[in-house]
């Protein structure tokens, strides 16, 4: 078809109902824009198959609005192949919605990344919101950041708030505090969620509880979780366990065991045995070895249930709960099953790490698990990040000059400085994200093992 390159023909009125033989006389005499808004007519009445007869006449004719429906009725109704022949001649002509729809078909369902970015790249030049973020995506997984920001910035100049979002991302892991905030707020205020939320954690970290607390707020109007967590951690730190209960539970509905366990507690306080062994069974039957202890006691304390108490003080000890084991283990020698009871109280599984962490250091924890695990990748573990970093504040409390931290460290406890010198290079990216690339998971093992070296020889609990 020889009119490819020309320029395409101007919007035309949307058919309307009795337009038919006016439109029918016209496009049997080979007006292009007629059968085009003929077969429009056509696919109105769901009549398929003649939508496509005059849309191939309207294509055949010039028409490009009529090549991009009939890559459309082929992507849904017919061939990949000709969904993608009709594509490429809309898209040949610059436009721009067809060139993102051929793009995705050929990234997605021929796995064509190289074909497909380009023609994602041709759609994004001619104006595509959606085509500029593909494109940044596509980008990031390249590894190629700073095209990715050129593009994410163009899709978020478009109102793409998604795209905003990832910017901040991008901005927060290269150390760019202005750019984050930017970026986060942004979206923020275009309704985007999880920026709101993100933007509360990153205050939090800067130790602007007030400034976090507003943006929770707004995350939690479009019920974000992560912010009705935070919420009830705000109304529980000021004492209002009625307020706290209300936004855990609101967290705990979406299946969040760590909400569902708080929940229990802030139930247990306000006397409400009964919600709250709802939220420790839900949260202890997902597996939560906490919650399942927690459960055993409360079945014990307030219901009298020794046989479930056991059930589920077995089901945290073998998942490695320290406290689970040495009270199965006494119940088990008052019940007289004195072999059992041995196993369980003669090698206790060691005690886990219990102390709560300075908030702005889970908000930094959280914030590094966020960007670690965006694009499909596995994230850092907030648990493991936290315990990192809570351990390096608490063995480092005592000293007023941290000028040679390390060789104090070294001194007092005898651990080898390089493991030291680690903890505290993967401490400080945590701290001061884009001073190095991010941890990955064998390394916060390596470290985490480190820090609980460091707590046991130094005596700390």
């Amino acid at each position: 078809m020889s009119w490819q390159g020309e320029v395409a023909a101007p919007a035309v009125p949307a058919p309307r109902v009795g337009d038919e033989p006016e439109l029918l006389t016209a496009a049997r005499s080979g007006d292009a824009q007629a059968a085009h808004r003929l077969g429009k007519l056509y696919a109105q009445h769901g009549d398929r198959a003649a939508a496509r007869l005059w849309w191939e006449r309207a294509a055949a004719g010039g028409n490009v609005d009529s090549a991009y429906n009939l890559g459309i009725w082929h992507e849904k109704h017919g061939s990949l192949e000709e969904a993608v022949t009709w594509y490429e001649i809309a898209a040949g002509t610059g436009d721009a919605e067809a060139a993102a729809n051929l793009a995705t078909l050929l990234l997605e369902q021929r796995g064509d990344l190289e074909a497909a970015r380009g023609w994602f790249e041709s759609a994004a030049r001619a104006g595509s919101r959606t085509a500029a973020r593909r494109l940044a995506l596509l980008c990031e997984d390249a590894g190629e950041l700073a095209a990715a920001r050129e593009w994410h910035r163009q899709a978020a100049g478009d109102g793409d708030v998604a795209s905003a979002h990832d910017l901040g991302f991008l901005a927060y892991s290269s150390g760019d505090d202005a750019e984050t905030v930017r970026w986060w707020e942004y979206a923020a205020r275009g309704g985007h969620a999880d920026s709101a939320y993100c933007m509360g954690l990153y205050l939090h970290a800067s130790r602007d509880p007030e400034g976090a607390e507003a943006y929770y707020r707004l995350a939690a109007k479009s019920e974000h979780a992560g912010a009705a967590s935070q919420l009830g951690g705000v109304a529980l730190s000021r004492g209002d366990l009625r307020t706290a209960r209300a936004w855990f539970e609101q967290a705990a509905g979406t299946g969040r065991a760590e909400d569902q366990r708080m929940a229990g507690f802030v139930c247990v306080e306000l006397g409400d045995c009964a919600a709250a062994s709802h939220w420790f069974g839900r949260a202890a039957a997902g597996g939560d070895a906490e919650s399942a202890f927690n459960y055993g006691l409360l079945l014990i304390a307030e219901f009298g249930d020794l046989a479930g108490g056991q059930h589920w003080f077995r089901q945290a000890a073998r998942a490695g709960h320290h406290g689970a084991a040495v009270e199965l283990g006494g119940l088990l020698s008052v019940a007289g099953e004195l072999g059992e009871a041995q196993e369980w109280l003669s090698d206790p599984p060691p005690p886990a790490w219990g102390r709560p962490a300075e908030p702005e250091l889970a908000a930094r924890a959280e914030l590094a698990s966020a960007a670690t695990g965006r694009r499909g990748d596995v994230p850092l573990a907030v648990t493991d990040l936290t315990e990192v970093l809570a351990t390096w504040d608490l063995v480092t409390r005592p000293l007023h000059d941290h000028s040679d931290v390390i060789g104090w460290l070294v001194e007092r406890s005898g651990v080898h400085m390089s493991a030291i010198e680690h903890l505290a290079s993967v401490r400080g990216t945590l701290l001061r994200p884009g001073s190095a690339p991010w941890p990955g998971i064998g390394e916060i093992e390596h470290v985490l093992a480190t820090a609980r070296n460091l707590r046991h020889r130094l005596g700390i609990r």
